[in-house]
């Protein structure tokens, strides 16, 4: 619980960086049924939600002359956007909500009278993900750095405040589908994987690539996650991206596919820090940390085992139509060159991007 600390984000407290397409709220019950609300957000996707221009794209920071001058429309995106109400619907009445910048992001702020609502009370939110599904929020429920946490995204709205942490069922299939978008959803990894494919044409080889690299980014995105070993992005961003380059251009000088589980496995390590860094952005719920990461670790898998079985039989496919002797077909060297020579330079764009970004 020491270490979700170092990886819970504390809303209200001080500026911190915000993560795009990723809002976080905390929400907390009084004694008095009335329920505070924050909600935190990057300022450049309150630009994009709200039509403002309070975002500084060079000094990755917000104005706070431009907020307050541009609190109006913001508040009325996440006043639009944030409900709580009883079971029924039954709306609590909303008192005077609030702006304040926060570094890189602004916080909403507004405090709901639930008095005149029986039963457990809802907190609703559709904040980023009513225009784009892939977007999350998480929300912490009470004070204090180990406070409960759930995860919203476009299918799941809602939280009962005063109903029992969410199951650990509905945990792990909500950490588990974010493992597989992640996987999906991050190109370079996607890059990387079909490099190392390119000369597969047996599934032993293939097999053996797969168990490597699981083993290998198993251990870092579980030791990153929990932040017991942590490297900057700044190291592992391009450090990925020269992985991809390095794969790519050893298809040019090796086709040995039997031995590659070796150079997978070591540049595993480096992807794992990749997935952990996508994963703490999420965060891991304090009352389930071992579930979601085992499910967001599994989602990875489950991802990388579906792209890895379209690749081999695609170019096992494109083998047969490619080759002289249908009887004896054989990879085009001219294929793996070509994909090879896509992906080393992608991965070479990736390499310069991340490094002139440091």
């Amino acid at each position: 619980m020491v270490l979700l600390a170092g990886i819970t984000l504390s809303i209200g407290v001080s500026a911190h960086a915000h993560q795009v397409n990723l809002s976080t709220a905390r929400v907390t019950l009084g004694g008095d049924r009335t329920v505070a609300v924050e909600v935190a957000l990057k300022g450049s996707d309150a630009d994009r939600l709200a039509g403002t221009n309070v975002f500084d794209v060079q000094r990755d920071s917000v104005d706070p002359a431009l907020v307050a001058a541009s609190a109006a429309p913001i508040l009325a995106y996440v006043n639009a956007h944030v409900a709580v109400t009883g079971l029924d619907g039954k709306a609590c009445v909303a008192g005077a909500a609030a702006l304040v910048p926060d570094g890189d992001g602004v916080i909403f702020r507004n405090a709901f009278s639930c008095r005149n609502v029986r039963g457990d009370i809802v907190y609703r939110s559709t904040v980023l993900t009513a225009t784009d599904p892939s977007a999350r929020q998480i929300v912490l429920i009470g004070e204090g750095a180990n406070a409960p946490q759930a995860l919203l995204d476009a299918s799941n709205t809602t939280v009962a405040l005063s109903a029992p942490a969410p199951s650990l069922l509905s945990t792990m299939q909500r950490y588990l589908v974010t493992g597989i978008e992640h996987i999906f959803l991050g190109y370079d990894h996607i890059a990387f994987l079909v490099g190392v494919v390119l000369w597969a044409r047996r599934l032993i080889p293939v097999i053996k690539i797969v168990t490597a690299f699981t083993i290998a980014h198993s251990i870092t995105l579980s030791l990153a996650a929990l932040n017991i070993v942590v490297l900057p992005g700044v190291v592992v961003e391009p450090a990925i991206a020269a992985s991809i380059v390095f794969v790519a251009m050893e298809n040019f000088f090796s086709r040995d596919i039997d031995s590659r589980w070796r150079v997978t496995f070591a540049f595993g390590f480096i992807h794992g820090f990749g997935f952990a860094s996508a994963l703490r952005e999420v965060g891991l719920p304090a009352n389930a940390v071992v579930t979601a990461l085992a499910a967001f670790n599994v989602g990875v898998e489950v991802g990388q085992v579906a792209i890895v079985s379209i690749v081999v039989p695609a170019l096992i496919v494109l083998d047969q139509l490619m080759a002289t002797d249908r009887a004896k077909p054989a990879r085009a060297a001219s294929l793996v060159y070509a994909l090879s020579l896509l992906i080393s330079l992608l991965g070479s764009y990736w390499l310069l991007t991340r490094i002139l970004e440091a």
